[in-house]
């Protein structure tokens, strides 16, 4: 096996020798004059060399590459080329090109797969040389972990594509053995909710995976649909989950039925009907709010019905009693002009208008309607054959009929990520894994750093999310975070992550700084990701970049812990035809 991969090398491009100086984290590449006029930034190279009397393979990519000529420095020489221009005897002529090539993974022959992982625990002689790596470079090597291995595009400017694969959170050959937490960050338009998507498929092959989507904006739900699809990209995610036969699930507020006491208290203090009563939001219309769920309750009125006229009939009658008056206003003039306005008010206006679309939230009885707690027992049950993918879509256009804004939204997800986290510890106690992975897109907008103080609802959801970070991989619960920015996520989430993708946007300011401090000190890694150019300044769509470095265990590629580089595929016939994904008859 290692002469037929050494026989592949063999056969493809040579772009220099190790030169000097070189140490086992970073080699000098002596650049061949054949290869000095290709592009070799960002290429993925590989080299042979034997250690402990074994054949070994290192791979890595070339971040950087220097000219320099002595005698072009020299002050004498500078004076003449300014006169000249040139000097045929030496410009050009004694030119060298000296490379930096990053190495992330090294390959020993031998074991029970052929070839297992290894480290450069020797620097290999000068003049040994580099080769270019290929798909059939790379077909060969992981050749026993063909069926793990996923593609989201091709190595940084190159054409081979980049061998990655994202594994259940469970045990056995295909599991990871446990969950673990990853971030996608990058500008609007750099790509990162279609790397998203893709990801997403890839974990869709494993019927043993649920998957959850938080989808405050809508896009992942349009694309669920059949032949549906959204953005530039247009992957038919709907389609290919359903090709592995994933069943993907959309409930949308019109349909995601609450549960909670607590929840209807919240959202009728956000909603207009006790401000049309003259009672501005404060401490007063907080007591109104609790003193009637309290006594709704007590009249044995259930929440699901709060939709009906009687409800509503028994909520107006309990508020104009005076001892539940007393509890709201204490002075004698306060409660007068409350019942002068509740006596001015149309009761059929404030039934429809106010009141029904807070209670529509909690009516059980609406088309496709399921509970929180009956949804998430319907996702994370771990008996099904072909465990669901279900996509909680909280757009405000799905919203209409109904009371919805940013800070319901936002108690909405709680409620939803409370309910996860005690499925999940539930789980946990009985020995099972939850196997399931929870995306969340516009995260920056749900665990900022920074909020303000007087905003509960954004507070707590925040709390929660710190809190699962922390505590939930051990329950098999895994989460995704997607964001535009990186230094406005929460600190205690970005320590948690294992494996991040770094799309465009973040070379400059405070996201620089933020980089900066997650990559350590790959200074050429960075400067590398500085050369990532804007997808939106191609000439046309066909041409865009969408370029990402990642970090963490990813790749067969990577388990040095080194950044790769990567070009997504930006059309989807390519990423389908990369993974022998068919959506044909």
């Amino acid at each position: 096996m290692t002469d037929k991969l050494e026989h592949i090398v063999a056969r493809t491009e040579r772009l220099g020798v190790v030169g000097s100086p070189s140490s086992t984290a970073q080699l000098a590449l002596d650049v061949l004059g054949s290869a000095v006029g290709r592009k070799l930034v960002g290429e993925l190279a590989l080299f042979h060399f034997v250690q402990d009397a074994t054949p070994h393979f290192a791979l890595g990519q070339i971040t950087e590459v220097q000219l320099r000529n002595i005698w072009h420095e020299d002050p004498t020489m500078r004076s003449l080329i300014r006169q000249r221009g040139r000097v045929d005897a030496v410009s050009e002529r004694q030119d060298t090109h000296l490379g930096q090539m990053v190495l992330s993974a090294v390959f020993k022959a031998g074991g029970a797969h052929g070839y297992e992982p290894s480290i450069l625990g020797t620097v290999p002689s000068t003049g040994t040389p580099i080769h270019i790596v290929t798909d059939e470079v790379l077909e060969e090597l992981l050749r026993p972990y063909r069926e793990q291995i996923f593609y989201l595009g091709h190595v940084y400017g190159s054409t081979p594509k980049l061998p990655l694969w994202f594994k259940h959170f469970g045990r056995g050959p295909d599991g990871a053995g446990e969950a673990y937490h990853m971030g996608i960050f990058g500008k609007t338009g750099s790509g990162k909710s279609v790397l998203a998507k893709m990801i997403l498929t890839a974990y869709a092959r494993y019927p043993q995976m649920a998957l959850l989507v938080i989808d405050p904006q809508g896009e992942f739900s349009k694309d669920m649909k059949p032949e549906g699809a959204s953005g530039e990209f247009a992957l038919p995610v709907g389609d290919v989950v359903r090709r592995f036969g994933k069943k993907p699930v959309v409930l949308t507020v019109r349909n995601l039925v609450l549960d909670r006491w607590e929840l209807f208290e919240e959202i009728l203090y956000e909603s207009r009907f006790f401000e049309r009563l003259t009672m501005p939001k404060g401490e007063n219309r907080q007591a109104a709010c609790s003193i009637l769920v309290e006594k709704l309750q007590k009249a044995k009125i259930k929440l699901t019905d709060l939709h009906q006229r009687a409800a509503f009939d028994k909520a107006w009658s309990l508020l104009l009693e005076e001892k539940t008056q007393k509890v709201f206003y204490r002075t004698e003039t306060s409660r007068t002009r409350f019942n002068e306005a509740m006596a001015e008010a149309d009761v059929d206006a404030f039934f429809g208008e106010l009141w029904g679309p807070v209670a529509e939230l909690f009516r059980e009885d609406r088309p496709k309607a399921k509970s929180i707690d009956k949804a998430l027992a319907w996702l994370l049950a771990t008996d099904a054959d072909n465990r669901p993918i279900l996509v909680v879509d909280l757009s405000k256009e799905q919203s209409a009929g109904l009371f919805w804004n940013d800070r319901i939204q936002s108690l909405v997800i709680k409620r939803l990520l409370d309910g996860l986290s005690q499925t999940a510890e539930r789980f946990y106690k009985d020995g099972e894994n939850l196997n399931t992975l929870v995306i969340i897109d516009e995260a920056h907008r749900l665990a900022p750093r920074e909020l303000p103080r007087e905003d509960d609802a954004a507070h707590g959801v925040r709390s929660v999310l710190i809190d699962a970070a922390r505590t939930t991989r051990k329950y098999g619960l895994g989460w995704m975070f997607i964001s535009q920015t990186l230094s406005s996520l929460h600190q205690e989430i970005l320590q948690q992550f294992r494996i991040f993708f770094f799309g465009f946007g973040l070379g400059l300011g405070q996201e620089f700084q933020a980089l900066r401090q997650l990559v350590g000190s790959s200074g050429t890694a960075l400067d590398l990701y500085q050369l990532f150019r804007d997808p939106h300044s191609a000439f046309d769509v066909t041409s865009r970049q969408y370029s990402f470095m990642t970090i963490g265990p990813v790749s067969p590629l990577s388990f040095s812990g080194t950044p790769l580089f990567l070009n997504a595929f930006n059309r989807k016939e390519d990423f389908l035809r990369a993974n022998g994904i068919s959506l044909g008859v």
